[in-house]
């Protein structure tokens, strides 16, 4: 079953023209509403409306028989209250355009279409994953282990490729403590907060494994109060991206084991993975899947590519279930200026993900992935 591209276009500018900024928690209320009323046209069912810590996310159970398949969105963005203003939500010559279109309002709506009238499957809807789901990511784990197969209706990766790899995340700061003293009259009473933090930073940075893969970028920083005063503290961030849960723990364990460079100083971590890898491994067999069910239908294949961004499908392939991401909407601009889809392409691949689902409705339960790790 292949849906009209004019009610998915429909569908996708409703939810685009109400904006919904992660972190403005009216805004992703409003939202939710209006992806409750999109959605529950097309699935003929109302969602379960799930607040945590003032964040919405909504709960679709399809049918009655047991769930066997989990999909996965959200509705929140990055762009701020506005963005409509000067970036409108307009189709023109083939492309939709819009805050928030492919990343990842378009692909709300193909999981919309995607799944109306079938039975046995979950579709969750959150509303934080551009701040890393603070609120969702136990709801999402716990959603996940329940399932035989997780899909995930984020945006593609370049040229329609599927996301069968992605980096695990980690945040830290690292915080340092001296001690002040005047900077002219007696700098050597003091402990030198910046000095610290720069020993510091070079000691996280060298944590990086380039031929793993593994990134380890200091980022903001700061120390002191006033330019004649030996600083008494400070404290940067440090972003880790890793391609497997053994790197993860590698670099985890190396930030914890700071320790101070200058007598009297003192140095803290906080922080740490938010989210696991999604393996090639987690991907396998969804992939292969697909790409049989397009062969049988006279198509090519989709890609795959292996990207260092983390998605909510992190989290299902953490935690054990067989995950295929980058699903929904082929186009481009994530979090840029030129955010747009490629209105044409959005009915074949809604029919090829519907098509996969069914299967998977339809077969033998699946083994479960190997669980890559779990929040701390």
């Amino acid at each position: 079953m292949t849906p009209a591209l004019g009610d998915l276009l429909a569908d996708a500018r409703i939810l685009i023209e109400c904006e919904s900024p992660s972190t403005d928690l009216a805004a992703v209320a409003r939202s939710a509403k209006v992806v409750a009323r999109v959605g529950a046209a097309r699935l003929g069912a109302a969602p379960e409306k799930i607040v945590l810590d003032g964040r919405t996310h909504l709960r679709w159970r399809l049918g009655t028989a047991p769930s066997r398949v989990l999909l996965v969105g959200h509705h929140d963005t990055v762009w701020p209250l506005g963005t409509l203003a000067s970036h409108p939500c307009t189709v023109e010559d083939g492309v939709l355009r819009g805050p928030g279109c492919f990343d990842m309002k378009a692909g709300l709506v193909m999981a919309f279409h995607a799944a109306a009238g079938l039975d046995g499957v979950t579709l969750l809807v959150t509303g934080d994953e551009e701040i890393g789901s603070p609120s969702s990511a136990g709801l999402i784990e716990r959603e996940a282990r329940a399932a035989a197969a997780a899909l995930v209706f984020e945006a593609s990766a370049p040229g329609g490729a599927l996301k069968t790899e992605r980096k695990g995340a980690a945040r830290y700061e690292v915080r340092v403590t001296g001690r002040a003293a005047h900077a002219g009259l007696e700098p050597d009473r003091g402990v030198n907060a910046t000095t610290e933090l720069a020993h510091q930073v070079l000691a996280v940075a060298a944590l990086a494994d380039r031929r793993a893969g593994t990134t380890v970028t200091p980022t903001t920083a700061g120390a002191g109060t006033t330019a004649n005063t030996v600083p008494a503290a400070g404290a940067f961030d440090v972003d880790v991206r890793a391609w497997t849960v053994a790197e993860q723990h590698r670099v985890d364990r190396a930030i914890r084991a700071l320790r101070p460079v200058l007598p009297g100083a003192r140095v803290e971590t906080i922080g740490g993975p938010s989210r696991p890898p999604l393996e090639a491994a987690a991907s396998a067999s969804l992939y292969a899947a697909l790409c049989r069910i397009a062969a049988d239908r006279g198509l090519a294949g989709p890609a795959r590519a292996a990207v260092g961004g983390a998605s909510d499908g992190n989290l299902t392939a953490g935690a054990g279930t067989p995950t295929l991401d980058g699903l929904g909407a082929v186009g481009g601009g994530a979090h840029a200026a030129d955010e747009h889809v490629l209105a044409e392409e959005m009915p074949a691949r809604t029919a090829l993900a519907r098509a996969l689902i069914e299967e998977l409705l339809a077969a033998a339960p699946i083994p479960p992935a190997t669980p890559a790790g779990t929040r701390p």
